[in-house]
């Protein structure tokens, strides 16, 4: 590079709308369950090297999937709408449970309609907190994602970016995929 030339590195600007679900349940030694109790977003995201990346987490609940009402999913879709309207994000990240991801990407997708930035829809089939996760992988690769793809919606775990119409839980595998 030469002396006259600079490089940009200004960040880039992310929202996190966090929802809960298995990426960030901890276990409980005094019930011996999976507990959304404490948050763990933030000790993922630290634990990641982004340098030229600010992330902005906004908690909106701290579900299972499987317990997200159609007003849950409505409460996700109209904080997504506000972040985007606001204008000074590059990207728009959100932790979601697999289980109901698929609906929540849907309509996501058909109220924000071709959002001006990417939205990316990601989650964890293995909590943070214990051994073998997925979770800092999904998080670090729906961050990158949200680099390269382009605006829309979209669903992003174990190293494949879906089209938020297409993406369905592959029970049987583990992960997500893309209905034909």
């Amino acid at each position: 590079m030469k002396a006259t030339e600079s490089v940009d590195r200004s960040p880039f600007n992310v929202v996190l709308l966090a929802t809960g679900g298995t990426i960030e349940k901890s276990y409980d030694p005094h019930s011996g369950q999976l507990s959304l109790a404490v948050p763990v977003i933030e000790g993922l995201l630290e634990s990641l090297d982004m340098p030229d990346v600010s992330v902005r987490i906004e908690r909106l609940m701290a579900k299972d999937s499987l317990d997200i009402t159609d007003a849950d999913r409505q409460a996700i879709v109209y904080a997504a709408q506000a972040v985007l309207e606001q204008g000074s994000v590059d990207a728009l990240v959100i932790t979601h449970g697999t289980d109901t991801l698929a609906e929540t990407a849907v309509a996501l997708h058909v109220a924000l309609g071709s959002p001006g930035v990417p939205v990316v829809i990601t989650g964890a089939m293995r909590p943070y907190r214990v051994a073998a996760s997925d979770a800092a992988q999904n998080i670090a690769q729906a961050l990158m994602a949200a680099r390269l793809l382009a605006p829309g919606v979209h669903a992003v775990m174990h190293g494949r970016a879906i089209a938020a119409e297409r993406v369905v839980k592959d029970y049987e595998r583990l992960t997500l995929t893309a209905r034909a």
